[in-house]
C-alpha cells in the first residue's frame, strides 16, 4: 500500500510500505481522509518523543471498512467509519468505570515512543479493534468526520468545566481546539465568550464563529479587558495553548473561585502562580484527550451545530502529505487544518 512514512526525524515519505495485518477482534479501514494533528506536526522533528521513526502517522480520520476479523460483531465490509485516536483496553479500573482516556495500557494510533509503537492512517489502510469504532451518520462526508477527534477533545473539556447558563468563558488560543471550544461554549448556553490569541486572523474567525469579544494580548491588557466585560472576572477559562504566558492570562483573567480548564500543554512544565490560585480558591482541571464523547461530536457536526468547514484549509492527496507538513511546521498564516486523502 501506499503510506506517508516519518522515515527519520523531519523526513517524511511517500511510497510503499506493507499492509496492515488484521487481528480477530479488528478491522481494516480503507482510509478516505486523515488530518494532520498539531502533535504530528509538532513531532516530526522529535521534540515530543512520541513519533519515534520510522512511523506512519496520523490519528484523525474516517473511512470504510475492508475487512473485519472473526471476532468483530458490529461491524462489517463496506461500513462508513470513524475511530478514537485511544486504543484503549477496557478491562482496567479506568475503563470499567467509563473513563478510557485514562486507561492504564493506553496507547495512541500513529504514536511511537519507548513503551510502544502503532501504525496511523496517512496510508490507504489502518488497523484498528472494533471497540473505537463509531458508524458515522448517514450523509456526513468524510473529510468532516475527520474532524470528530479534534471536536472530542474540546467537548470533553467543555464537558469538565461544570457549565452553567450565562457563565462567562475566556479561551486562551484560537487554533483548531481552541475555535471547537469556542462553539461548544456558544451551544452550551455560554453568555460573554472572550478568545484570547496572539494571530488577528484567528480571531477574526473566532468572532466568526461565536465569540463575544476577540483579544490580542500584544495589543491588549488581558486582565483589564475581561474585568471591564465580566465586572468581576470570567467564572471560566480554557487554556488550548499550553505555555507561561497564557496559563498567567487564564489565571488572571477568572474571578474567585473561578475554574481553570488545562487543554493545550506546548511545553511540559510552566511556573504555576500558586498565590493567586490558592488565595483566590481556583479550580484547575486537567483535561486529557476525550473519553467516549465521539457519537455526540458526529450528531453536532452532522446536524450542522458545530462549523467544520471553517476550519479546513485544505484538502490534499497524500502524496503531497511531506510539503503540507513542512507549511504547517512553518507556521504559514492562515494555514489551518490541513486533510490528506489516500
Amino acid at each position: 500500500m501506499k503510506a506517508l512514512v516519518l522515515e527519520e526525524y523531519n523526513r517524511l515519505v511517500y511510497g510503499d510500505t506493507p499492509e496492515p495485518e488484521c487481528g480477530p477482534d479488528e478491522v481494516i479501514i480503507r482510509v478516505k481522509a486523515c488530518g494532520i494533528c498539531g502533535s504530528d506536526v509538532h513531532g516530526m522533528d522529535g521534540s515530543t518523543g512520541r513519533r519515534i521513526p520510522p512511523l506512519i502517522m496520523g490519528h484523525e480520520a474516517s473511512g470504510v471498512i475492508e475487512t473485519a476479523g472473526p471476532q468483530v460483531a458490529g461491524f462489517k465490509a463496506g461500513d462508513r467509519v470513524t475511530f478514537d485516536s485511544t486504543v484503549y483496553c477496557g478491562v482496567c479500573s479506568y475503563c470499567r468505570s467509563g473513563r478510557i482516556n485514562l486507561c492504564d495500557n493506553r496507547r495512541v494510533l500513529g504514536v511511537s515512543c519507548d513503551e510502544y509503537r502503532m501504525n496511523g492512517a496517512f496510508a490507504e489502510y489502518v488497523a484498528v479493534p472494533e471497540r473505537i469504532l463509531y458508524h458515522l451518520p448517514e450523509g456526513l462526508s468524510f473529510e468532516r468526520a475527520a474532524m470528530v477527534e479534534p471536536l472530542s477533545v474540546a467537548f470533553h473539556a467543555v464537558e469538565l468545566a461544570q457549565l452553567s447558563l450565562n457563565d462567562s468563558a475566556v479561551v486562551m488560543g484560537a487554533g483548531i481546539i481552541g475555535l471547537f471550544i469556542v462553539q461548544l461554549l456558544r451551544a452550551a448556553g455560554c453568555g460573554a465568550i472572550t478568545a484570547v490569541d496572539t494571530d488577528d486572523g484567528r480571531l477574526g474567525l473566532a468572532r466568526e464563529l461565536g465569540a463575544d469579544v476577540i483579544l490580542n494580548p500584544l495589543s491588549h491588557d488581558i486582565l483589564r479587558e475581561v474585568r471591564r466585560l465580566t465586572g468581576t472576572g470570567a467564572d471560566t477559562a480554557f487554556d488550548a495553548v499550553g505555555i507561561a504566558d497564557t496559563l498567567m492570562n487564564a489565571v488572571d483573567s477568572l474571578k474567585k473561585g473561578g475554574t481553570l480548564v488545562l487543554v493545550g500543554n506546548l511545553v511540559p512544565t510552566v511556573d504555576l502562580p500558586l498565590q493567586k490560585i490558592v488565595a483566590r480558591q481556583l479550580t484547575l482541571r486537567g483535561s486529557c484527550a476525550s473519553s467516549g464523547e465521539y457519537p455526540d461530536c458526529l450528531d453536532m457536526i452532522a446536524r450542522g451545530r458545530v462549523n467544520t468547514d471553517k476550519l479546513i484549509s485544505a484538502v490534499a492527496p497524500l502524496s503531497e502529505g511531506a510539503e503540507w507538513f513542512k507549511r504547517l511546521y512553518n507556521s504559514e498564516p492562515g494555514l489551518m487544518k490541513v486533510i490528506l486523502v489516500p
